[in-house]
């Protein structure tokens, strides 16, 4: 047995020992990352438009850019590893990969969380939301998602990099994630373990109740609006939220959801390249093709791109 000074790198274990499995997803994963980099890069080009200088084009920018950041923490590695068949990772990038990852994943939750209180002033309160929903109050949101953030992952991690390692140091995932560490791992990580569970828990709670509240007021006032119109019309204003809070609560929920011990890591495996490659994908598609005005910028960016090819 060693400590974590010693050990110098771990082994990813990925998904797959099958080596046209293996080319069938790095294939998939590759597509999938593109296209999610492609979609949400686009999406922060064309809210560049002066036309959709508002704070929720201020909050989805803000969203992409995390899709991107996520997307780029955890599949590139992963593609590098199938490519050359060289599956092991250094410590120091795992713990980095670790820190990103987390940061990310958190923070998208509290963006997710401000996002719907920007829908519930839109609709509860229009004739104030400029006031309230300000460009500083945005920034201020965004800032202290990103705090907040930070302040959650470091106690944890900070104890996690006094970690002792037995002799294997093989990581049953395809990229660096807490709970495979912590299992390998010579020293007692209950204090670790609790501390997760705390954190997962109230950053879920969190913002879950958050969002709850805030469509639960924006529902009753969509219900009170006297035409169907109306109604129609405010509901399509926070649709795409909530179809991509869905999407990201539901696979956290699913994460939650244990199957027998004998599936449990082929099914984490399996919600893991959901949350890090599908998910990212779908949701500049699920804001671009639900909005017209986000949809007439992307092809005038389209347009402006194609003017500036031919010249």
């Amino acid at each position: 047995m060693r400590n974590h000074t010693s050990v110098t790198s771990f082994i990813l274990l990925g998904l797959t020992d099958d080596p046209q499995l293996q080319i069938l997803i790095f294939i998939f994963l590759l597509i999938t990352s593109m296209l999610s980099v492609t979609g949400n890069l686009s999406i922060i080009l064309t809210l560049v438009d002066s036309h959709l200088k508002t704070a929720m084009y201020y909050f989805l920018q803000n969203f992409s850019f995390l899709e991107i950041s996520f997307t780029s923490a955890c599949i590139p590695r992963f593609l590098y590893c199938i490519s050359t068949g060289d599956r092991t990772i250094t410590y120091n990038a795992c713990i980095c990969q670790l820190f990103f990852t987390y940061i990310f994943v958190i923070a998208e939750f509290y963006l997710l969380a401000a996002m719907s209180f920007d829908r519930y002033v839109a609709i509860c309160i229009p004739l104030h939301y400029m006031t309230i929903v300000n460009f500083t109050v945005c920034k201020r949101l965004i800032f202290c998602c990103w705090i907040i953030s930070l302040l959650i992952i470091l106690p944890a991690l900070s104890l996690g990099l006094d970690l002792e390692y037995c002799a294997s140091n093989a990581i049953g995932q395809f990229d660096c994630d807490a709970n495979p560490m912590l299992k390998i791992s010579f020293s007692d990580t209950w204090l670790i373990e609790q501390m997760i569970i705390i954190i997962s828990v109230m950053t879920f709670l969190m913002t879950l109740l958050c969002v709850v509240l805030s469509y639960m007021y924006i529902i009753r006032t969509i219900l009170r609006l006297p035409s169907t119109q109306q109604r129609t019309r405010a509901f399509t204003t926070c649709s795409s939220h909530i179809i991509v809070v869905s999407i990201t609560y539901g696979n956290c929920i699913f994460v939650y959801i244990k199957p027998s011990a004998k599936d449990e890591m082929a099914f984490n495996k399996g919600v893991t390249v959901v949350t890090t490659s599908i998910s990212p994908m779908l949701n500049p598609f699920i804001y671009t093709l639900r909005n017209k005005q986000v949809k007439q910028a992307f092809n005038d960016l389209v347009k402006r791109f194609k003017l500036l090819s031919s010249n």
